[in-house]
C-alpha cells in the first residue's frame, strides 16, 4: 500500500481495506479463529470465491484498530477484508457488526464511496462470532493528520475532499436509503450524552470528576434543534478514509460501527476536534503544529466548504456543545479501549496507553464548552465564497496586491519606454534593469514560484486569484518567476524529470537564473492534431539525434534562454499513435540548433517575453539522459504540462480583462460626444455592463476548473480546463474590442495598450490547441457523461 509513515493517534480506529503493509501482522492470540471453517463457508456462500486446492486462505490482522477486529484475507490473487466482533464480554450496544454491513450496503448501492459489502454471516459457529466480508480497496491511508510526504496543495485537496464527502453523506435522504429504522429519530444529542455516560460508567477504572461535570453540562445545554435526521458516520476522520493511490480522491470511507441517524454537526465537530487537541496528550501532534502545517485548511475554511455544499449558513449554533460532545465521546471510547485491554480482548497492542487519555480529553471538552466560537470565514470577494482560498493563499494574495501597487505598476511606464526606444536595436530582446531589481525584491519577500504548488504551498484556486492580479500588467508574471512558457517547463521537470535533469535545469529555472522555451508546433503540419508532429528523435548509441522544424517557440530570443523542451517522434510501429512521440531536453547552444526568425503577432513582437521564433534542428545530438520520462511518453507529459498551463493563461486573462474594463470606464466617463459623456450613451453603458457580467462568468469558470485540478487532478479536470480555454480568450477579445470602440482612434494607437492586448489575447485562441479542438473534446466528454447518466437511471 502506498501510505504515509504511521504516527500513533489517540483514537486511530483504522480497520483498513488496504493492501499488505507493515500495519498487518499475525493474528493476535485472542482473535484467532478456524481458517479452514471460514474457507469452507466462503466457498459455499461468497460468489466468485474460488476454493483452489493448491492455494490456502491466508489471514493477517490489521493492528491499528481499537474496536472490531479486522482481517486481510488472501486466496491466490483474490483479496478481501473481514470484520468481526471482539471475543468475550461486550457492552450491550457496542460492536453491532450487522449495522455496519447494512449501512455499507445501502451506501454502496447509491454510489457513495464505501467498500463493496459482499457477505454477512450471523452464524457464530463458523469463526466464533458473527462477521461480514467486504471488498479489498487499494489506496492510501493517512495515519498522521498532518499528512506528511505530500505537497501542500495535495494536503489541502485531501482535506477538501474529506469535508466534501462528509457534506455529501449528510445530504443523503435517509428514507431513500431505506434506513428509516436505523436510528431512533429526534433527540439524538440527548441519547448520545446518555449512551456515552452509561458506557463510561460501565467501564470506568477510576473516578474522573471532569467526566461527570462534562456529562452534566451537556445534558443541561442540549441544542434546541435536536431533531435533525441525517445519516451519521460517527467516527469520520482522516484515518478512516482510503484515498486513490495517486489522486486526492476518496475511494472508500471505512469503519461504520458508530453510524446512526442524528444531528450532522456531531459528525462535523468530531472531524474538527484535532484542531483543539490538548498539548498534554502526547499521542498526536498538538494543536499549533497541526494548524500551522502548510496546506491544511483552517477550521473556518472546512466549515465554509461543508456549509456551502449543504446549502446552509456557516454560522453554526451550539458549536461549543458539539465540540464538547465530541471530546466526551472520545473519552468514552478511550475508556472502552482500555477496558477491553483489561479483559484481554483488545484489538491493538498499544491499548493500555488509552487509560491516560480519558482525563485530559474530558477536561478539554469542559474547556471548549465554555468558549464562544465564530465559525464564519472573514468576508472576501464574491468569488471567494464559492471557491475558498486557503489561509496561506489569502495572505500571499494580499502581499502580491501590495507589491503590484507599490512596485510593479509604478514601473510600467519605464518598462514600456525601454521597448519603445530599443524596439529596433540589438537590445530589443533584453529587459530593462528595473525588471531584475523587481525580481530580486519579489524573491526576497518570498513571492516567487507561486505557480508551483509543491514549492509555494498554494492550491490552484489560490493561484487563480494571484494570477488574475498579475495578469493586469504584462510583465508582472515575470517578476514573480511565474511567466510562460517557463511555468509549464518547470511543471514538466518537476513532475517527470530525472534527478539529474532537475539538478541541471529545474533548479536554475526555479532560481530565475535562466529561462527556457517549448518547441512543439511545426510549420509543415497541422499541429492541432499533435500526432502529426514530424520532428524526429532517433536513438543512436548513447545519443538521440533530432531533426525537424519548429515555430512559435516562445522565449527563444531572451538572452537567458538556455534550454528547450522539444517534442518529436520516436516512432514505434507496435505502439498506438499516441505513444509515438517523446519529449527531450536540448540546450540552445547545442550544435545544429538554428534560430531562423522571430514571428510577430498582428505585427507585434513580444520582445519582453523573448518573442516567438522559428527554430530548426539539424542533426542535433544530445545524450540519452536528456530524454524525459521515456520513449513514447510525450503525450502523457503534454497532458500534465498543458492542463495547468492552459488554465494559468486563463487566470491571467481574467486580470487583463479587469484592466481593459478599467480603461473602458475611465474613457467613457471622460470623453464627451453629442453633448454628453460616452457613459451616458446607452450602447456604451450596455457594453460596460455586459463586460462586467462576462468577466465574472469566466472568473467563476476558471475557479471551477482550478478547484477540479485541486480535488481530482488535471486528467479528470480536462473538461473544465477545455471549457475555460475556449471561453476566456473569446470573452476577453470581445471586451477589448468594445474598449477599442470606446477609445476610438486612440484605441488602436500606441497611446493605449489595447491593440497589443487584443493581439496577444487573440493568439490564445490558437495557443495550446485551437478552440475547435477543445470544443470537440468538450462535446465528446459531455456526450459520454450524458450517456453514463442515462445508463445509471436505467
Amino acid at each position: 500500500m502506498d501510505s504515509t509513515p504511521v504516527r500513533p493517534c489517540a483514537v486511530a480506529v483504522m480497520e483498513a481495506c488496504a493492501a499488505r503493509d507493515p500495519e498487518m501482522a499475525e493474528v493476535l492470540p485472542q482473535h484467532k479463529f478456524d481458517c479452514r471453517s471460514l474457507e469452507d463457508y466462503l466457498s459455499q456462500h461468497l460468489p466468485g470465491f474460488v476454493a483452489e486446492p493448491e492455494t490456502t486462505l491466508s489471514v493477517t490482522q490489521y493492528r491499528l484498530g481499537q474496536s472490531n477486529p479486522t482481517f486481510y484475507l488472501q486466496k491466490g490473487i483474490q483479496a478481501y477484508v473481514l470484520r468481526k466482533k471482539p471475543p468475550g464480554s461486550l457492552l450491550p450496544k457496542a460492536h453491532k457488526i450487522y449495522r455496519e454491513f447494512q449501512v455499507q450496503k445501502a451506501l454502496y448501492l447509491i454510489g457513495f464511496p464505501v467498500p463493496k459489502p459482499l457477505l454477512y454471516c450471523s452464524d457464530a459457529s463458523i469463526i466464533g462470532t458473527e462477521f461480514y466480508v467486504m471488498e479489498h480497496v487499494q489506496g492510501r491511508i493517512f495515519r498522521d493528520f498532518t499528512v506528511p510526504g505530500v505537497s501542500p496543495a495535495e494536503r489541502s485537496a485531501i482535506y477538501v475532499a474529506m469535508i466534501e464527502t462528509l457534506a455529501r453523506l449528510h445530504s443523503l435522504n435517509v428514507q431513500s436509503l431505506q434506513l428509516e429504522g436505523y436510528g431512533r429519530g429526534t433527540g439524538c444529542c440527548k441519547r448520545q450524552v446518555s449512551t456515552w455516560t452509561k458506557q463510561y460508567q460501565a467501564t470506568a477504572h477510576q473516578d474522573i470528576p471532569a467526566i461527570s461535570h462534562l456529562s452534566d453540562w451537556l445534558m443541561k445545554n442540549l441544542p434546541d434543534n435536536d431533531n435533525e435526521q441525517c445519516l451519521l458516520h460517527g467516527d469520520f476522520k482522516l484515518d478512516n478514509i482510503v484515498f486513490h493511490p495517486k489522486e486526492s480522491r476518496i475511494i472508500a470511507v471505512l469503519d461504520w460501527e458508530l453510524s446512526t441517524i442524528g444531528h450532522p454537526l456531531s459528525d462535523l465537530a468530531y472531524l474538527c476536534v484535532f484542531y483543539f487537541w490538548p498539548r498534554t496528550v502526547p499521542m498526536i501532534n498538538h494543536c499549533s503544529y497541526f494548524q500551522e502545517n502548510i496546506g491544511i485548511p483552517s477550521v473556518e475554511e472546512l466549515i465554509s466548504i461543508y456549509c456551502r455544499h449543504r446549502g446552509i449558513n456557516s454560522v453554526l449554533p451550539n458549536w461549543n456543545f458539539f465540540l464538547a460532545l465530541s471530546y466526551f465521546k472520545m473519552a468514552g471510547i478511550a475508556q472502552g479501549v482500555y477496558s477491553r485491554y483489561l479483559l484481554g480482548n483488545n484489538s491493538s497492542e498499544n491499548s493500555f496507553l488509552f487509560a491516560n487519555l480519558v482525563k485530559p480529553l474530558a477536561e478539554t471538552g469542559l474547556q471548549l464548552s465554555k468558549r464562544t466560537f465564530n465559525t464564519a470565514l472573514p468576508q472576501t470577494d464574491t468569488a471567494g465564497h464559492l471557491f475558498v482560498q486557503t489561509r496561506t493563499g489569502r495572505e500571499v494574495l494580499t502581499r502580491v496586491k501590495d507589491f503590484m501597487k507599490q512596485h510593479i505598476l509604478p514601473a510600467e511606464k519605464e518598462v514600456i519606454a525601454f521597448y519603445v526606444q530599443n524596439g529596433n536595436s540589438v537590445d530589443k530582446w533584453r529587459k530593462p534593469l528595473v525588471i531584475d531589481k523587481l525580481k530580486e525584491m519579489a524573491k526576497a519577500e518570498g513571492l516567487w514560484n507561486l505557480f508551483l504548488p509543491a514549492v509555494s504551498g498554494l492550491s490552484q484556486v489560490d493561484y487563480a486569484f494571484i494570477a488574475e492580479e498579475t495578469g493586469k500588467c504584462f510583465f508582472a508574471p515575470d517578476i514573480f518567476n511565474c511567466q510562460a512558457p517557463d511555468t509549464g517547463n518547470m511543471e514538466v521537470l518537476h513532475l517527470y524529470g530525472s534527478e539529474e535533469q532537475k539538478k541541471q535545469w529545474l533548479e536554475p529555472l526555479l532560481q530565475g537564473s535562466i529561462t527556457s522555451c517549448f518547441c512543439m508546433t511545426e510549420p509543415g503540419v497541422a499541429s492541432s492534431d499533435a500526432t502529426n508532429i514530424e520532428c524526429s528523435i532517433q536513438r543512436d548509441g548513447n545519443s538521440y539525434v533530432i531533426n525537424g522544424k519548429k515555430w512559435w517557440s516562445s522565449g527563444v530570443g531572451s538572452p537567458t534562454c538556455k534550454i528547450a523542451i522539444v517534442m518529436g517522434r520516436t516512432e514505434n510501429s507496435s505502439e498506438s499513435r499516441h505513444k509515438q512521440h517523446s519529449m527531450i531536453l536540448v540546450p540552445i547552444n547545442t550544435p545544429g540548433v538554428e534560430v531562423i526568425r522571430p514571428l510577430s503577432v498582428f505585427g507585434y513582437m513580444d520582445n519582453f517575453h523573448g518573442g516567438h521564433f522559428e527554430v530548426h534542428f539539424n542533426q542535433v545530438r544530445v545524450p540519452v539522459t536528456n530524454l524525459i520520462l521515456g520513449e513514447g511518453r510525450g503525450f502523457e507529459i503534454a497532458q500534465g504540462r498543458l492542463g495547468p498551463g492552459r488554465i494559468h493563461h486563463c487566470m491571467r486573462t481574467v486580470g487583463l480583462a479587469e484592466r481593459v474594463l478599467q480603461i473602458m470606464c475611465e474613457r467613457a466617463t471622460q470623453r464627451v460626444t453629442f453633448k454628453k459623456k460616452l457613459s451616458a450613451h446607452e450602447v456604451v453603458a450596455h457594453w460596460i455592463a455586459k463586460s462586467r457580467i462576462a468577466i465574472d462568468q469566466i472568473r467563476l469558470l476558471t475557479l471551477k476548473a482550478a478547484n477540479s485540478i485541486d480535488t481530482v487532478g488535471s486528467a479528470r479536470a480536462m473538461k473544465e480546463i477545455a471549457m475555460i480555454k475556449v471561453a476566456a480568450p473569446r470573452v476577453v477579445c470581445k471586451i477589448i474590442d468594445r474598449a477599442i470602440q470606446v477609445c476610438g482612434g486612440a484605441g488602436v494607437s500606441q497611446d493605449y495598450p489595447l491593440a497589443n492586448m487584443y493581439a496577444l489575447t487573440r493568439s490564445l485562441r490558437l495557443a495550446d490547441g485551437p478552440d475547435e479542438v477543445h470544443l470537440s473534446a468538450v462535446a465528446g466528454m459531455e456526450l459520454h457523461d450524458q450517456a453514463k447518466a442515462l445508463t445509471a437511471k436505467l
